[in-house]
């Protein structure tokens, strides 16, 4: 008996997610999972390049995860690239232009498109990057920070 694929979704999910990871350390990125962004959403993956630059992976597990997704361009102010991560047999198509698109799975992932740069200002960078690095911080000792701790 086949697992039905709702109940697959986490498993989905964590493996991109894990994928995406590996993809931007490859890059020489520094990424963190569910970084929580000023306006209240919270990013899937959010990496930091070596020159600043901040991108925003959400990944989708599948079609049905993707078609009810209206909060995406909302991550969209918060980094300079902003991309899709869905799974080898997700129809591309789908995808809007507007939005890089990467393929991956539990063991890496390839940046299909990329995304289009649009530079943050500089107070919403150090806003992001603040955050970002707070983040990460709490979770290399352990202690979560305050929900309302998030970049403006």
């Amino acid at each position: 008996m086949s697992t039905p694929p709702d109940a697959r979704r986490p498993e989905i999910t964590r493996a991109l997610a894990r994928g995406v990871q590996r993809l931007w350390i490859d890059r020489n990125y520094a990424p963190v999972l569910e970084l929580t962004l000023g306006n209240g959403r919270r990013a899937d993956v959010a990496a930091i390049g070596p020159k600043g630059d901040i991108v925003i992976v959400e990944t989708k597990s599948g079609v049905e995860d993707y078609v009810v997704d209206f909060k995406w361009p909302e991550y969209r102010d918060y980094c300079d690239a902003f991309y899709f991560a869905v799974t080898e047999d997700f129809p591309r198509v789908m995808i809007p232009e507007e939005a890089g698109l990467i393929i991956a799975d539990g063991f890496g992932g390839e940046i299909i498109r990329e995304a289009p740069r649009l530079p943050l200002a500089g107070a919403r960078r150090k806003a992001v990057t603040l955050a970002f690095a707070r983040a990460a911080a709490s979770r290399l000792f352990g202690a979560p920070l305050p929900e309302t701790i998030t970049p403006t």
